[in-house]
């Protein structure tokens, strides 16, 4: 599955809470995310409109890693 190109920072922080990520706190425009589901998991997300594709990739890379799953399903679970 293809990565979303117009995906912005606080849309994958709404979509991450379905994985039990919560806020924790923001520092400028860095968003640190954390996770007790699998194992305690903390996570930064720029607030940035749009994220570039790379750091996108990169952060779900590692969510993935976490939860043992491929980054393509980890996508559709999140944007479909």
């Amino acid at each position: 599955m293809r990565l979303p190109r117009d995906i912005t920072g606080e849309a994958l922080v709404k979509a991450l809470k379905r994985f039990g990520y919560k806020i924790v706190r923001q520092t400028g425009s860095h968003i640190r995310l954390t996770t007790q589901s699998g194992g305690e998991h903390h996570i930064t997300i720029p607030h940035h409109s749009p994220l570039k594709s790379g750091t996108l990739n990169a952060i779900l890379k590692d969510i993935a890693a976490h939860f043992k799953i491929s980054r393509d399903d980890l996508l559709k679970q999140l944007f479909d």
